[in-house]
């Protein structure tokens, strides 16, 4: 057999630039995590479950994915190369599970970005309605128009610019944008606090343990983005333990947001004021503070979490394909760094490419997107937890500089954690997918497969063993 290095060509030998300080890493996990969901569903949060019961269920998700997290946190720290779940999955579990637990969280984030392409024109609607011109066609009941496409399109294409152009330019848009999030944020809950009544909190729990569950399942998606550290482990500039510690440091963070986003919206309107016809989040920012710039101010929030989502996605969805390109189990093509800019640009267009065609697809299809990815997502998590069990037992010496307490205990409840949220979307599940749903996850593990069959035959085994060598030793 021919043995083909996809890493041959002297610009994919360039490595990444380690560039990325506590700041940007922060950025770069809260604000993947910080999308534009929290302004669409607070208010059917509240609805489903009450003020109180949707706080708990946040507190109590939070918790299971701090939990995950954690290991995360004790791999990324021991093993900070790019990539995240390859290398850990790799070394834990082999060349054919490294593969399907990385090609499932590449879903994950494609389908993200792919949801941020068009919340981004959703958004405009509220800000210019009536701009919607061009009837070209219809996709699941919704119509789709050229205007919206072209505003979905036009943000994909630069989102691509930024990261095509190097992680420094990511980064600095990534922590401006943040910081806009977390100042409109502060703003909002300090009003809540002060001008709030806490008798629109009422009533603090509907549906009793269903109706927290219903708004428990939603939460491992919004915090989805926290491993986006680990994916671009090889371009951070800090100690492997403050990798882990800022890792769960974010978290704690998103957790937080959350939780007091639901209770400032409480606070602002009484429950029987929420209508699915409005943005509910700007809707209490202009009762609040009583004037319409400030529920336009919340909804710019919302375009800055799009942006920071967006981006993040951009970077760890382009790392996860170069690792997996570079270990040769994807085309070789796509191992390329761009010899200046020091990005994975053949998998920044790649991603770039599906971005820029999923507002062509409309808004209702993109759900399809999203909850595929979702369980693509969670079976990435099972996979790590595995890692994280399997090295802890057959590594034991392994240098962890962030090392979890209690970790055997941890890593079995994240395993077990992982796999309950895994049956939230099976069939007997009151959330499965949908057989279109299903239908695009088959698919795109079936490309997967396809790829790495074909990768496995044209560079071998051996070439994977040996650069994953390089790279864990």
């Amino acid at each position: 057999m021919e043995i083909v290095n996809p890493m041959s060509n002297q610009s994919s030998a360039t490595s990444f630039a380690r560039v990325l300080g506590r700041k940007e890493v922060l950025a770069l996990s809260f604000g993947a995590m910080i999308g534009w969901g929290w302004i669409v569903l607070t208010g059917s949060w509240i609805q489903s479950a009450g003020s109180l019961g949707s706080i708990l269920a946040f507190l109590v998700g939070g918790l299971a994915i701090v939990l995950i997290g954690l290991t995360y946190a004790e791999l990324a720290a021991a093993m900070p190369q790019s990539g995240g779940e390859h290398v850990y999955s790799y070394r834990a579990l082999g060349h054919f599970a490294s593969f399907v637990c990385t090609w499932a969280i590449v879903l994950g984030y494609v389908s993200v970005v792919a949801f941020e392409a068009v919340a981004l024109p959703t958004v405009i609607d509220n800000l210019i309605p009536g701009y919607q011109v061009g009837y070209l066609w219809t996709v699941a009941g919704w119509d789709v128009m050229a205007s919206w496409v072209a505003v979905g399109m036009l943000g994909s294409i630069m989102m691509t610019a930024v990261n095509y152009f190097g992680v420094q330019t990511a980064s600095l848009i990534q922590k401006v944008v943040t910081v806009l999030i977390l100042a409109v944020g502060v703003m909002f809950i300090t009003g809540a606090l002060f001008e709030g009544e806490t008798g629109n909190m009422d009533p603090l729990l509907v549906g009793g343990s269903a109706g927290v569950l219903t708004v428990l399942m939603m939460v491992p998606f919004m915090f989805v983005g926290f491993d986006v550290i680990p994916q671009a482990a090889e371009e951070v500039n800090l100690p492997p333990r403050e990798i882990g510690k800022m890792l769960i440091f974010s978290v704690l963070m998103a957790v937080a947001f959350y939780a007091l986003i639901i209770l400032g919206v409480s606070l602002a309107i009484p429950a029987g004021a929420i209508s699915a016809d409005v943005l509910t989040v700007p809707q209490a920012m202009g009762t609040i503070y009583g004037a319409p710039w400030a529920a336009k101010l919340m909804i710019m929030a919302g375009v800055a979490g799009i942006v920071t989502s967006w981006n993040a996605f951009y970077i760890g969805g382009s790392r996860a394909i170069y690792a997996l390109a570079h270990a040769g189990m994807l085309p070789a093509f796509l191992a390329k760094l761009h010899p200046r800019y020091k990005t994975p640009t053949n998998a920044i267009l790649l991603i770039g490419m599906l971005s820029t065609a999923a507002p062509l697809l409309g808004r209702k299809a993109l759900v399809w997107f999203v909850d595929a990815g979702s369980l693509a997502i969670v079976i990435a998590y099972l996979f790590v937890a595995l890692s994280f069990v399997v090295l802890r037992v057959r590594e034991p010496g392994m240098p962890r500089p962030f090392k979890v307490r209690a970790g055997m205990l941890v890593g079995v409840v994240s395993v077990l954690l992982s796999l309950a949220m895994a049956a939230m979307y099976m069939p007997f599940s009151p959330s499965a997918l949908v057989p279109v749903e299903w239908a695009l996850f088959v698919a795109w593990m079936v490309i997967g497969l396809g790829l790495y069959a074909y990768s496995r035959r044209r560079y071998g085994v051996a070439h994977s063993q040996q650069v994953m060598a390089r790279e864990l030793s």
